[in-house]
């Protein structure tokens, strides 16, 4: 999937170096855009999905921690490498002129470089990305819920299908596909200050973490990305309501 997107990247010649220019450096700061780009690559279950897996498989605890930090940090890397590499395939498009699919945007670059057989490439991309983030989501949004009712612990599986299923039958359903994917990425970024703070308090709590001393230099990050983030999020939700006001 990372090898396809990096073909189309690469024949797309994005302007890498402006790219990184304006990442630092931006002509425009729009908290909505921060906060959902934020939200669609961190929030919601992400945050969480990693770290339930390995605790359903018996992986916890502090002699697990070189394994949990290597599993964090390289699932981390692969999800970012592959995000901005599609955004420099898209700018890369863009910079050409070619105007974006509205129905499919991450679609163009694939066909603009490939034609027809690039609409399988992106096909067979997308698929691939679906696939886990589905199992991933309705994975971890179960998880939460068999902490609160015996029932759906013994019946997991059969609650993670159905969850499945209602979330096709509501896109199916809703239709506009990024749309959904702009405004629910949106609603995770709303809820990462939160998540993150809780897990940030968790980790100086003996009783749930032991002996365990949180690196200092992380608490510190973490905290600086929760007041940002609740900022960016209280500006979104105020925009959102003046507009729908207007």
């Amino acid at each position: 999937m990372v090898a396809l997107t990096f073909y189309v990247m690469f024949k797309t010649e994005p302007p890498v170096a402006e790219a990184a220019y304006h990442s630092f450096i931006p002509e425009q700061i729009d908290p909505i855009a921060i906060v959902t780009l934020v939200g669609g690559t961190v929030g919601g279950y992400i945050t969480f999905a990693g770290a339930h897996r390995l605790l359903d498989a018996g992986i916890q605890g502090e002699k697990a921690m070189a394994e949990v930090s290597r599993s964090s940090v390289s699932a981390i890397l692969i999800a970012s490498t592959m995000r901005v590499v599609l955004f420099l395939a898209v700018l890369g498009v863009v910079s050409k002129g070619v105007s974006l699919n509205p129905k499919n945007p991450a679609e163009t670059p694939f066909e603009y470089v490939a034609g027809n057989f690039g609409q399988v490439l992106f096909g067979v991309v997308i698929w691939t990305a679906s696939v886990t983030s589905v199992i991933g989501a309705a994975y971890t949004s179960v998880s939460f819920l068999t902490t609160l009712c015996p029932t759906i612990e013994r019946n997991r599986n059969c609650w993670i299908i159905a969850f499945i299923v209602i979330s096709t039958v509501v896109l199916v359903t809703v239709g506009k596909p990024a749309a959904v994917l702009v405004f629910v990425g949106t609603l995770n970024g709303l809820i990462l200050p939160i998540a993150l703070a809780l897990i940030l308090l968790a980790a100086y709590r003996s009783d749930i973490v032991g002996t365990y001393k949180h690196s200092v230099f992380l608490a510190f990050s973490g905290w600086f990305v929760v007041i940002i983030m609740a900022i960016l999020s209280g500006k979104t939700i105020i925009s959102y309501i003046s507009s729908f006001f207007s």
